[in-house]
């Protein structure tokens, strides 16, 4: 895992614009050299405006979306459909509007779905279903993505992971994450290890009120303390700022805003 590179943006909406165009450009690279490209999606303010940035983009139809993977990193226990979850405004936003192949889209199993009020089975169901995609070259029971986007809260949480969470000591692909401190208490999240095995992580954040948690992030802080921290692609890790969240980094590691 080489060091995290920083690019900064001059705005939000300038960011979200950003990463829908290098999201695009990453999964077209990925099909080209290998035939199929698979990507990892967040949920959150910014994770969804990136989405909606991809559906109007001209590039969209670039890539070839019957040969593309979609999974997520998180999932509030919700029923099906239910706004807050992070499947439901990815398909509203979309992955409806794409000419996906059903079987390669993985949503998290939902509240009411055949897992019903035990998080824990669900958990270990996405976690086979990990482990049944991961290829030989993958040397293990997680596919190697080809890019993982995350989102980051104020306290410097990613995923479901929280500050000083159990979830951030174990070692398992993913878990039932309970008694979370925001709505609701009880999610799905892949973990540090499932992470860090995409060969590109992305953490994309914007915000004044999350400037502190990305420099400490950035500048060594724990794992357990602070989650972004674990933020980190086999081959590549790209923090993606606005301007107002990368406001608190050291001078010389953001690079100058492109936009």
């Amino acid at each position: 895992m080489g060091a995290p590179e920083v690019v900064v943006h001059g705005s939000a909406d300038l960011l979200a614009k950003a990463v829908a165009a290098r999201l695009l450009t990453r999964l077209v690279d990925a099909q080209a050299a290998r035939g199929s490209a698979s990507m990892v999606l967040t949920g959150g303010g910014i994770g969804i405006q990136v989405l909606r940035e991809v559906r109007d983009s001209p590039a969209r139809d670039a890539v070839d979306w019957q040969r593309a993977d979609v999974w997520w990193g998180d999932e509030r226990w919700l029923p099906v459909g239910d706004p807050e979850r992070n499947e439901t405004q990815a398909r509203e936003t979309l992955l409806d509007a794409l000419p996906l192949d059903p079987a390669r889209v993985h949503p998290f199993p939902a509240a009411n779905g055949p897992t019903s009020n035990e998080p824990e089975a669900a958990a270990e169901s996405y976690a086979k279903e990990l482990a049944a995609a991961a290829r030989p070259e993958d040397h293990g029971d997680v596919p190697r993505f080809d890019v993982l986007l995350l989102g980051m809260g104020p306290e410097g949480h990613i995923a479901s992971i929280f500050p000083e969470s159990p979830a951030a000591y174990d070692d398992r692909t993913v878990v039932a994450v309970r008694g979370c401190p925001k709505p609701p208490p009880t999610r799905l999240s892949m973990t540090f290890r499932t992470i860090q095995a995409a060969t590109e992580v992305w953490p994309v954040v914007a915000g004044q009120e999350k400037a502190a948690a990305v420099a400490l992030a950035l500048g060594g802080a724990g794992w357990v303390q602070v989650p972004a921290a674990a933020a980190r692609g086999r081959s590549r890790t790209l923090w993606l700022l606005d301007r107002a969240a990368a406001t608190r980094l050291p001078r010389g590691l953001a690079r100058l805003p492109l936009s």
